[in-house]
This record gives structure tokens, C-alpha cells and sequence, in this order.
């Protein structure tokens, strides 16, 4: 049984990146919401509860029955969490004079303690909290402080609790706590017994196994996107059942310029068993006039289902239908406080109409965007599909922003291609995580030549990011911005001026629509 670690999630925005840190050290993770019922048999190592944007002193504020925890494995308090076990076991949560938010320096006094092995004194810490501990349990210990707070970090004493409990108000997980790793693998490792056993071989063959194992001689049906995700499933899949898997790639007319044919012709070269069907006129025709963002995602999402419905009818006895749903998707469709606001829909996860009447088979599904492209690269898939950039589910139609037509089309994907094919040849694409160009529904005076113009705006979006929950905008070159703006203006003929959008998420998203 694989071992694992578990992650009660309180709503801190920091709890994938704990996840994140744990599986970076190859030892497998899940995170529940501290609501939901968990099992802790014999594969769980330890636990860990995350932070929170709540206060326990918080009207109905999110809880777990620590008796239930406690003792039956390590256990870890982060911020919130470890405020909860000092609240709920008798000591005392105040509220801070001060916002105790950003670095500090901690300071210990057991050296044997197998948390803080090999952490430097006065190590830089993250705070990020609005309440403070000001008493710890009587069953518990100090082990740690900084120069602003007296409990920065506490155990249980001697042999009280079967397993131990520990408690911190600072986050190890993000970069600013300098050795917030090693603490992490102190607690996994060291006190846990992980044994960092978790790997791209090791997820591949054992992923491959269950596949043969729960599909057999059935047939699956999987849509192909072009993207890194859906690439990987369709890999993994087929190592395991080869042309018993009917991969399905529809074209609908919003792919970048020459998408279609050349990712037709790298599936093709993977030997996967692979049927390209262009409906671009179906879905232009559909979208004739359609304006809002998430009504073009609506259309695009119904006609992909109905396109992909119609080719598995054709194929007779499919009992099964691939997706590439990775981990982020997992979890953020699981609220912490109940149901969430929607910020756009998805088309390409769930969309699953009940008359198909098919199982599903999601082998991505505990695997975060990094991990897709390691077990991508451990399949020994192409590299220009793997480092591929991710693109929307609905294309180039929300990168419109106005109704589509085919000269927008055009514009667009001329634009988009004279921008992409610069990073490549300036070696900039693999520093950027997505890049794209949006087409404004703006004119602006211009002249070229000796003539006045009045034509089309587009905005270049480059962004850094690990996973595309926070992004930061990419700093390219003035240089190179230049040269692709000119290339763009006397190549494209419609655009007349080209922007930088220089806005990191959040407050913004990486897509304008």
C-alpha cells in the first residue's frame, strides 16, 4: 500500500503549495477538507492541518475533532492548525496587537528536537497570521520563538501522545522560510518515516498496472487537446492497452495557426491510435454574433461534447471514457466552505453527458501540472508537446474579445504566431509558463506609409508561474518586445499597435476572459 501524508485543508491559500513542498520531496500527499471524513489506516504516515484564513475565535469556526487525531499519527499544526490545537487542548489564542505578517527569525532551545534537526539558528521564517499563541497546552512544550512572538513553535511532552504532535506559526512551505523544506522533510521523514519512494518510474508503472488491471480488453475513448495533460493520459493509457485506446482530436477552428495538422502528425508519430475531425465550421457558425466569455464557453463546451458524442457512437462497445484531469482540478471543485463562486466554466473536466453511459478513467487525477510533464518526459513523449505552453480549453474565442469572425481568427492566430515563434528562436519560451495575444475590441489611429490608418489593438501576455494558481508577468527584454511588435505590425496586415499587459495574478487572471 502506498504511503502517504495527509493534508486537512482550513482554506489557507498556501495549502497546495504544502502539497506541493511534500511531493517535491517524492512522498505521495492528498488534501481533504477539514470537513469531509477521513481513513486513517495503515498507508497514512502523518498528518498535517494548514492554515486558514479564519480566527478560532471565529463564530462556528472550522474545526476537527482532535481526539479523533491526535495520538493515531504524527500530526502537524501549520498557522491556523497549530492555533487550533493550542485553542481546542486549554491554552491560549489571542488576538495579536499587530498584524504579525512577513519574515522573522526563529530561535530554539531543544537541539535534539527532530523537527528543527539541522535548521540553523536565527533561520528566516514567514509569519502570516492575525492571532498569536499565548499559552500552549499543559501536555505541550516550547520549542521555538522569534524576536516578535513567544510560541513560535511547540511539542507534546514526553510520551502523552502516542505519536507526536507539533505545532508551528509560521509556514515552512513558501520560499521566504528559508529551510521550510528541510523542516517539512523532518516532519515526513524524520518523524513520519516516509520513505521519499514516490516517483515519475515509480507513479508510471504503477499507474500502468492498474490501468490494464481495471480496463482489460475494454475499449477507451479519450479527447485530445494538444495539451500537456491530455497528452500524458493518452501516453500512459497506451502503454497500457495500445490501440484499444481511440483518441479523438477535434479541430474547431480556434487552435493556434497550423495546429491542428502539426499535432495531428506528432500524435501520429507517438503510434497512438488517433482520428482528427475538423468541425471549425460548425463551432464558427454557432458563435456567429456571441459576445460574453462565459456564453462562448457554453457553445464551445456543448458542441464538443455533442462532436465527441457522435464519434463514440460510431465506435461500438467504448465502456470507457479518458480524461486528463490533474490534481488542481481535484481539489478546487471540493469547496473548504461549501459551495464556491464560479469564476468561469470548464468544459474540458466532467463533461461527461449521462446518456454516453461510459466509466471514466482519470490516471492524471492525483498529479499537479509539474508532475504531469516529469511523468511526460519519464514516458519519453515528445518534447515540443511536453513544454508546450497551456491554452485555454475554448481557444483563441476568449482571446477575442468582441464577437468572432474569421478575419479575427486570422489576425489573432498570425499575431500569436509571430509572437510564440520569437520566443522560441530567442530562447525565451521555456522561461515563460503561458504566452498568448489577445485581440482588443479596439481601434487606434495610426500611419503607415504616408497614409492614416485606423485599425486593430492587440496585448502580448507572458507570465512566470509554477502552476498557474498566482502568476507573475514576465520581464522579457525591451529589446525583444520591440522586434516582436514590429514584426507583428508590418507583417499582420489589420493591427496597427501592440501592448504589454505587465498585470500578475491575482488581482488579475492569466486570460483576459
Amino acid at each position: 500500500m502506498e504511503e502517504k501524508i495527509l493534508i486537512l485543508d482550513f482554506g489557507s491559500q498556501y495549502t497546495q503549495l504544502i502539497a506541493r513542498r511534500i511531493r517535491e520531496l517524492n512522498i505521495y500527499c492528498e488534501i481533504y477538507p477539514y470537513h469531509n471524513a477521513v481513513v486513517i489506516d495503515e498507508s497514512v504516515k502523518g498528518i498535517i492541518l494548514s492554515g486558514s484564513p479564519c480566527s478560532v475565535h471565529d463564530k462556528d469556526f472550522p474545526s476537527v475533532k482532535l481526539t479523533e487525531l491526535l495520538g493515531k499519527k504524527p500530526v502537524l499544526g501549520i498557522c491556523y492548525g497549530a492555533q487550533l490545537i493550542a485553542e481546542l487542548g486549554g491554552g491560549q489564542v489571542v488576538k495579536s496587537n499587530k498584524r504579525e505578517y512577513g519574515r522573522a527569525h526563529l530561535h530554539y532551545f531543544q537541539d535534539d528536537d527532530l523537527l528543527l534537526k539541522d535548521v540553523e539558528h536565527d533561520s528566516q521564517v514567514w509569519m502570516s497570521h492575525a492571532d498569536t499563541i499565548a499559552k500552549i497546552p499543559d501536555y505541550f512544550e516550547l520549542i521555538a520563538n522569534t524576536e516578535s512572538i513567544p510560541v513560535a513553535a511547540f511539542r507534546s511532552s514526553g510520551n502523552f501522545y502516542a505519536y507526536p504532535v507539533y505545532g508551528i506559526q509560521f509556514h515552512p512551505e513558501v520560499t521566504h522560510t528559508i529551510e521550510g523544506k528541510k523542516i517539512l522533510r523532518n516532519f515526513c521523514v524524520n518523524i513520519c518515516g516516509c520513505h521519499q519512494s514516490w516517483t515519475p518510474t515509480l507513479f508510471v508503472q504503477s499507474t500502468v498496472e492498474q490501468i490494464k488491471n481495471k480496463v482489460g480488453n475494454d475499449e477507451v475513448i479519450l479527447a485530445l487537446s494538444g495539451g500537456v495533460d491530455s497528452t500524458v493520459a493518452a501516453g500512459l493509457i497506451h502503454n497500457a492497452i495500445g490501440k484499444n485506446l481511440h483518441c479523438i482530436f477535434v479541430n474547431n477552428g480556434l487552435l493556434r495557426k497550423n495546429e491542428f495538422e502539426q499535432v495531428l502528425k506528432a500524435y501520429e508519430g507517438m503510434g497512438l491510435n488517433i482520428k482528427g475531425i475538423d468541425a471549425s465550421e460548425r463551432f464558427i457558425r454557432e458563435l456567429k454574433d456571441v459576445v460574453d466569455p462565459e456564453t462562448k464557453r457554453k457553445i464551445i463546451g456543448r458542441l464538443f461534447i455533442e462532436v465527441f458524442d457522435e464519434e463514440a457512437q460510431r465506435l461500438k462497445g467504448i465502456k470507457w471514457l479518458a480524461q486528463g484531469t490533474i490534481y488542481p482540478d481535484v481539489i478546487e471543485s471540493v469547496s473548504v466552505h461549501g459551495p464556491s463562486v464560479t469564476i468561469k466554466s470548464h468544459h474540458n473536466v466532467g463533461g461527461l453527458p449521462a446518456e454516453m453511459n461510459m466509466q471514466v478513467l482519470e490516471p492524471l487525477r492525483l498529479l499537479f501540472k509539474d508532475e504531469v510533464r516529469r511523468v511526460g518526459r519519464e514516458l519519453k513523449l515528445p518534447d515540443d508537446i511536453i513544454k508546450r505552453h497551456p491554452f485555454p480549453g475554448p481557444g483563441l474565442a476568449i482571446r477575442i474579445i468582441s464577437d468572432i469572425t474569421l478575419e479575427k481568427i486570422r489576425i489573432l492566430q498570425e499575431a500569436d504566431s509571430i509572437f510564440i515563434t520569437h520566443l522560441k528562436k530567442e530562447n525565451l519560451y521555456d522561461k515563460v509558463w503561458q504566452a498568448g495575444v489577445i485581440l482588443l475590441p479596439v481601434r487606434s489611429v495610426g500611419v503607415m506609409g504616408d497614409e492614416r490608418t485606423y485599425e486593430n489593438v492587440v496585448a502580448l501576455r507572458a507570465v512566470e508561474s509554477t502552476d498557474g494558481m498566482t502568476a507573475d508577468w514576465c520581464h522579457l527584454p525591451y529589446e525583444f518586445l520591440a522586434r516582436v511588435s514590429n514584426d507583428i505590425i508590418n507583417s499582420v496586415q489589420g493591427i496597427n499597435r501592440v501592448v504589454y499587459d505587465i498585470s500578475s495574478k491575482p488581482p488579475a487572471t492569466i486570460e483576459w476572459e
